[in-house]
């Protein structure tokens, strides 16, 4: 095979964005290596990345890089694929009896594309309406957070944040809207600064059109779903 050809295969898959499961997909032997062994295993990854690329890896700016990535890819930005690092989100009976929409709004988002490994940055929107249990309001957060730090497609994330919350709340009363900006889109190809991608997932009650138009309001968003 020439390496023509090879270049056309390899950018034909590079752009064939197939959908797979709300589950993240991850091999049966994904936590066989501990965090420190997969650190050592992905920083020789880079720096052969690196040493391909024709950088110096003796340079002072780039001789400790291959080990902040690697640091960086299993203890930060994809810490979120351990279940150990799945946050308790305690919930607590609602006393109070308060039984309209709770919404969190405006959530910074910060994730990574797994076509491209490349940032995804916006805001999250989540509501849910108690069916007699209430969750901390950081614990949202925290579960917006863990699932966002793993290679990621919005629309997954979207959707796993949503079931998460309605196993938490034991209600099927949750809706979620992401609103952010792919680097893959603004950075490279089409290179499109501008545009932002909104996805949303409605359970429940949501899914009736005035109570999904009062969350929309609430979070000022005028897209129509």
């Amino acid at each position: 095979m020439d390496l023509e050809k090879q270049l056309k295969d390899i950018e034909a898959m590079g752009n064939d964005h197939i959908g797979s499961s709300t589950e993240t997909p991850m091999r049966t032997d994904a936590f066989e290596l501990s965090d420190i062994e997969k650190i050592a295993s992905i920083k020789k990854d880079i720096q052969n990345i690196m040493h391909t690329l024709g950088l110096d890896l003796t340079d002072d700016s780039l001789k400790g890089t291959p080990t902040r990535v690697a640091k960086m890819f299993v203890q930060e930005i994809f810490g979120g694929l351990h279940p150990d690092r799945r946050p308790k989100a305690s919930t607590f009976e609602n006393k109070y009896k308060y039984q309209e929409m709770l919404v969190e709004k405006n959530i910074t988002l910060y994730s990574t594309c797994e076509h491209h490994l490349l940032p995804i940055v916006g805001k999250a929107h989540i509501a849910y309406i108690s069916n007699g249990s209430v969750v901390g309001l950081s614990k949202m957060n925290r579960i917006v957070d863990y699932y966002a730090k793993r290679p990621q497609v919005q629309e997954r994330l979207t959707m796993q944040i949503v079931k998460e919350l309605q196993q938490v709340l034991n209600t099927e009363d949750v809706a979620c809207v992401i609103d952010a900006k792919h680097l893959c889109v603004n950075s490279r190809g089409i290179r499109d600064i501008d545009s932002s991608t909104v996805t949303s997932e409605f359970g429940g009650a949501f899914k009736n059109s005035e109570t999904r138009r009062e969350f929309l309001d609430y979070i000022k968003l005028d897209t129509e779903f």
